[in-house]
């Protein structure tokens, strides 16, 4: 079983609660001190916790202290939350019940067991008895595997719901265990078979079947498990005997995801209709809890599936678009669903404008597209895309005193383009606030909502930057990390395309100095989540020479589809913000120019040089 997982938010807690100054370097978390001798090396820290694994050791040579969290919990009284707390120190005091005799049986618990289907052998074997004031008043002790009594639960044999609060409660302040552990003997097997109640697990013994145990408080607590974790470890294998509602069974998840070895549970069909153990057994028999049992299987893994199962796929089945680039889409194929694509390069040099034209590329291809951005306001990011889909021949220049030219969309053509792109196109509001957690919180909720309400199959985040709080009490690397690996999630559970700007960590190249994936900000690990990772930047001397309108470079420096790299030098257009390979694939058409009856005029526009 797993009561604690490490969290290296855990060793940051540790710290503070020590009032000892750190840092992260790496991996490690170094305290400045060591909590143990107080020393420190040289004036240099001296005193490492491993954030990985939660292990620490001192490095003075006097000293060399070494454990985990579990270590500085139990000798610094420091809290890992309350199953460990119970674990490590069981601070909590509860009725000392070993001081009572073993009860005797008495016979109305024989009576009212044998209507449930259990024989007086079993029930006197677990000591099941009733109260000497109340023969309806059924007992049942918890003993602990050394056969002492922690725990006292009573059941009413006659409870009418119309009459009576409750039909079981426990004796107070005892220490919660598992019902029948003094009854296991891992020696003889080594299967632990555990069920939600007492009856339903003396069921199983009355079935013949060893090391039948209960929990103490119904499916949903599980105050027993710190009091019960040496006792479980015995057992290679666990089979979940809990109830069967609505198609579950309970105690199954939990159990599950706690227990350290093989978790199996008897099959939904098996209880053959009924509620539980008591009801199968007293319904069709022992044969047939036996059989259930005999039956159980290992719980699914949902990401665990053989390979022969996967439905065969080929790139070419997989939705995509052509990105607008001919050179790219031979390398990569296109732009497909389910990928995380990562778009980076020098500042200021038109990230956030490629981005673009590859949303428009999208909407022609039928897909929606939703843009997040933390750097343009709303009309600005509508001016660019209305530009990039007009294209130069309906676009505007005017000319201000100053010398300043802005470019527009004609007007004759607005409602054109407008009607192309209205349902296609939505963006991130950044003018509402909601009562989030944190801007990557809301970003990722509102992501999920268009996916699943206006089924966008594309979305453009600019950029990873802007999409995080800065916050300098957290590891934003970490944050980082783990915001772009929900990005990928997203994109590969959901079947849209993720196209993420991430600024470089620092950019000051010498001519000829290529790029590499490490020079991301951010998190060393966001490069690794990526399918596709293109660069934008701007080409050496070398590579613009006898070009002149060559001023871009877009490179592959990942692609996970067939591993082939290369470079695309690019020309810009600043009327229109596109961008092409050739000066001529400028003209691009999106499919909004289908409407338009007669071209405009040249002679309409001014001339503007470039």
């Amino acid at each position: 079983m797993n009561i604690y997982s490490f969290n290296r938010e855990d060793a940051e807690r540790f710290a503070q609660s020590r009032g000892i100054r750190y840092k992260t370097r790496g991996n490690e978390l170094q305290l400045e001190r060591c909590p143990y001798c107080g020393n420190r090396t040289n004036d240099k820290d001296t005193f490492a916790i491993n954030l990985d694994t939660g292990q620490f050791k001192c490095l003075r040579a006097s000293c060399g202290v070494k454990g985990n969290m579990y270590t500085l919990a139990k000798d610094f009284d420091f809290s890992l939350g309350t199953e460990v707390d119970e674990y490590i120190s069981r601070r909590r005091k509860y009725r000392d019940m070993t001081r009572y005799p073993r009860p005797e049986t008495r016979t109305p618990a024989v009576v009212y067991m044998e209507s449930r289907g259990i024989s007086k052998a079993i029930t006197e074997r677990y000591s099941i008895t009733s109260q000497k004031e109340h023969d309806n008043i059924i007992v049942f002790p918890f003993f602990d595997e050394y056969g002492k009594m922690q725990f006292v639960k009573y059941r009413k044999a006659d409870f009418d719901k119309e009459k009576d609060r409750n039909k079981e409660w426990c004796e107070r302040d005892c220490r919660p265990i598992l019902f029948g552990m003094d009854q296991c003997d891992p020696n003889k097997s080594d299967t632990l078979i555990i069920t939600e109640g007492q009856i339903d697990s003396l069921s199983v013994a009355e079935a013949g079947l060893p090391n039948a145990v209960s929990v103490p408080t119904g499916a949903k607590g599980f105050t027993w498990v710190p009091y019960c974790w040496d006792f479980m470890t015995q057992f290679k294998t666990l089979i979940v005997f809990g109830d069967c509602e609505g198609g579950r069974i309970t105690l199954l998840e939990e159990l599950s995801a706690r227990f350290p070895g093989t978790v199996k549970h008897v099959r939904i069909d098996d209880y053959h209709g009924h509620k539980d153990a008591n009801e199968l057994l007293l319904a069709e028999g022992a044969e047939v809890v036996r059989n259930a049992i005999a039956n159980a299987v290992p719980v699914e893994n949902p990401r665990i599936k053989p390979l022969a199962s996967v439905k065969r796929k080929d790139w070419s089945d997989v939705p995509h678009f052509e990105s607008g680039l001919p050179s790219l889409d031979k390398l990569i194929g296109g732009l497909y669903l389910g990928q995380l694509v990562i778009l980076t390069g020098q500042r200021g040099l038109g990230k956030s404008t490629f981005a673009s034209q590859l949303g428009a590329f999208a909407v022609r291809a039928g897909y929606r597209t939703f843009f997040y951005s933390g750097e343009l306001n709303d009309w600005q990011l509508q001016s660019w895309f209305e530009r990039q889909v007009a294209g130069g021949h309906y676009i505007n220049a005017v000319r201000a005193k100053t010398g300043y030219i802005r470019y527009t969309v004609d007007a004759r053509y607005e409602r054109d383009i407008v009607k192309w792109y209205e349902d296609g196109v939505f963006i991130y509001d950044n003018d509402i606030t909601k009562d989030y957690d944190s801007e990557e919180e809301a970003l990722l909720e509102t992501l999920k909502q268009v996916i699943r309400q206006y089924d966008c199959k594309v979305l453009i985040i600019d950029n990873l930057m802007t999409a995080m709080d800065d916050d300098t009490r957290t590891d934003m690397y970490r944050l980082q990390s783990q915001f772009v690996k929900k990005l990928a999630g997203m994109a590969k559970a959901y079947e849209v395309l993720i196209i993420l700007i991430a600024h470089p960590r620092k950019f000051g190249r010498n001519d000829g100095e290529d790029f590499t994936n490490d020079d991301i900000a951010g998190s060393g690990n966001i490069p690794n989540l990526a399918d596709i990772i293109l660069v934008y930047q701007k080409p050496t001397e070398r590579e613009m020479q006898g070009t002149e309108r060559i001023v871009r470079k877009l490179s592959i420096t990942k692609n996970r589809i067939n591993g082939k790299e290369d470079d695309i030098l690019l020309c810009f257009d600043e009327a229109s913000k596109r961008i092409a390979e050739e000066p001529e694939g400028l003209d691009f058409l999106l499919g909004w120019e289908s409407g338009i009856e007669s071209e405009i005029d040249s002679d309409d526009l001014e001339d503007i040089p470039f």
